[in-house]
């Protein structure tokens, strides 16, 4: 059973969502917060496997929630579920510790997807999210807040073999077919690593795993 806690400042917004994912035979729903403060404490208290979390809340925002989940001693995996889908606020959370991005339209499967996903220890933004977020660094055009202002995260395993194969010349395709997975999922890995790595486009993310020994030339 894998074990969830709702953070929105919403109370019919958490119970639509409790209510849904009741019908997940494998999910449970442990504690609810309003805002990121309280959100810590229930989060210290049931121990959840996924925190659903909104990034617009009182007293703690979401993006304070997870930096402060990044210093604590029990640290779920984070899924962002939010309205907003601004490039600033995707970096600005993924870079904190989220391991996913979905907005609040998504379908119930799409949600129990990304639940389980990250229950698994992966990663999951929703795609219209981060197709627009890759075009804009591929474009040249950075948010405001500097990449370097935070240290840069390590790969996952998977994460690992996507860039292997990004290196050898394989496309998305390619590398789906290679490796058993939708073309959808290695989109979003290559989004992840463009975001870990601080670089604009698969060329740049190639490059600096070269130079940073991430890969073998």
């Amino acid at each position: 059973m894998i074990r969830v806690v709702l953070v929105d400042d919403q109370t019919l917004v958490r119970q639509g969502i409790r209510s849904l994912l009741a019908l997940g035979e494998d999910v449970e729903v442990v504690g609810e917060a309003a805002d990121g403060r309280a959100a810590l404490a229930v989060i210290g208290q049931t121990r959840p496997d996924v925190v659903l979390l909104d990034l617009r809340m009182p007293v703690l925002d979401g993006l304070g929630t997870l930096r402060e989940l990044a210093q604590a001693e029990h640290r779920p995996a984070t899924l962002v579920l939010t309205t907003f889908d601004d490039d600033e606020d995707v970096l600005e959370a993924l870079r904190a510790g989220a391991r996913g991005y979905l907005l609040k339209d998504v379908t119930l499967e799409a949600l129990l997807e990304a639940i389980r996903t990250l229950a698994d220890g992966g990663r999951l933004i929703q795609p219209a999210v981060s197709a627009g977020l890759v075009q804009r660094l591929a474009a040249g055009s950075e948010p405001r807040r500097s990449p370097d202002t935070l240290p840069p995260q390590e790969l996952t395993g998977r994460e690992q073999e996507v860039l292997r194969l990004m290196a050898a010349g394989w496309s998305n395709r390619e590398i789906a077919s290679g490796l058993h997975l939708a073309e959808g999922t290695v989109k979003n890995h290559v989004s992840a690593i463009l975001l870990k790595l601080g670089v604009r486009d698969r060329t740049r993310a190639v490059l600096r795993a070269l130079e940073d020994g991430l890969v073998e030339r």
